[in-house]
């Protein structure tokens, strides 16, 4: 199990004693991460590839930087781009997959997903691409085969989903549902950012073609990363100079990566083998977020006038410690702001899932959103349950 004194010393912010459970919109940064992005700009900052010693030191740490990136998720280097973020990214490779789309091609996309894997696709149908929407199961509150498997036919193209919702926390079934869309000749672009910091990302035990994540919400820099198959990014259309066309990944990343961000990525890994290496520390991080999970849905659940969206059940199978309710009565903006003077980090809104947050039943305010990191305690959990309590109560 983590040793929470330890893991909790890695985290500088933490010492502040503000309670952070705003995690799903970013996590804290890791003090090393933050201690290689300063000292690449005071020792490194130069162009990479001359053949001067500076240069050739920056290079060899980028490319550490790129490699490890690569580790975290599984894959190798050569299949790893990097940029200013996931929703940058998926935009990104919208553009590049226009030679790939026509005209009567079919994608589809999902009611569940954050807009950032929804909103590149949905401008495909400007150029004739035919959008097709999955929703979100009635009665499970997650993408089933079941809503796919009438929307597949010969010309669907492309299938992008979420594997864990940003409003509901709920984990989806990815390698099955992308099995699915194999069958039918699809390729498959997974969204990530919302599973990647609680469970071990493997994208070839997944089978995907393309996903991505934002290192910024697994305790890194503001970078986001997108996997692809090689084989993928190789036909992807360039979007950097001309006579880039063939270098992959760097044909997709106009500008180059950001040095000293890259740099530090080196430290995410290093934390995690501190904790046992990635599979045993994503282990002991979702047996660790389950307790999370059981404390405060233990307190949401029974809470009078408290609704709570997605999966009541704390299984470290079935969903992460990301938290969307509404309390009868209240809008989510005054619940969050008599929370604030406690010292507690929570949030209100629709997160950018608004179909979702609409076909929830929630108002323009959206809903009150709590996520969990495994940095957090039992004893944060206590605090935000006692706020709740006194706001909820105070309402009535």
């Amino acid at each position: 199990m983590l040793d929470l004194d330890v893991v909790r010393a890695r985290f500088p912010a933490l010492a502040s004693g503000f309670v952070f459970f705003d995690n799903a919109g970013g996590s804290q940064t890791l003090g090393s991460v933050a201690d290689r992005v300063r000292d690449y700009l005071v020792t490194n900052n130069v162009q990479l590839g001359a053949s001067y010693a500076v240069s050739r030191a920056s290079t060899e740490r980028v490319e550490a930087g790129v490699a490890a990136a690569a580790a975290l998720v599984g894959a190798s280097p050569g299949e790893v781009v990097l940029g200013s973020s996931s929703t940058q990214l998926l935009h990104n490779l919208a553009l590049a997959m226009h030679g790939e789309l026509r005209a009567g091609d079919e994608v589809v996309i999902t009611s569940a997903d954050h807009e950032a894997n929804r909103g590149p696709w949905r401008r495909l149908a400007e150029r004739g691409v035919v959008v097709k929407e999955w929703a979100l199961d009635r009665d499970s509150l997650r993408l089933e085969a079941r809503g796919l498997e009438p929307l597949l036919g010969p010309k669907t193209k492309l299938v992008a989903f979420t594997h864990v919702s940003n409003l509901l926390g709920s984990i989806h079934d990815v390698p099955a549902l992308t099995r699915l869309a194999h069958e039918a000749g699809a390729k498959v672009v997974v969204d990530g950012v919302a599973f990647a910091p609680h469970r071990r990302v493997d994208v070839r035990a997944l089978g995907v073609d393309y996903y991505v994540l934002s290192l910024y919400k697994v305790y890194g820099p503001h970078v986001g990363l997108l996997y692809g198959k090689r084989e993928h990014l190789e036909r992807l259309g360039n979007l950097n100079h001309d006579f880039l066309a063939e270098e992959v990944p760097y044909k997709l990343q106009p500008g180059n990566v950001n040095f000293e961000l890259t740099a530090s990525l080196g430290a995410i890994v290093e934390y995690m083998d501190s904790l046992g290496g990635l599979e045993r520390a994503f282990a002991d991080i979702a047996a660790h977020e389950e307790a999370l999970s059981a404390r405060l849905l233990a307190y949401l659940t029974q809470k009078p006038g408290v609704t709570v969206h997605g999966d009541p059940t704390p299984a470290r199978g079935r969903r992460v410690p990301t938290f969307a309710f509404t309390v009868a009565g209240r809008e989510p903006e005054a619940i969050v702001r008599a929370v604030d003077p406690k010292g507690i980090g929570v949030r209100h809104g629709d997160f950018y899932a608004r179909p979702l947050a609409r076909a929830l039943g929630c108002g323009p305010g959206g809903v009150v959103r709590a996520s969990a990191v495994h940095y957090n305690t039992l004893a944060e959990v206590d605090r935000l349950v006692d706020a709740l309590d006194e706001a909820i109560d105070r309402a009535r």
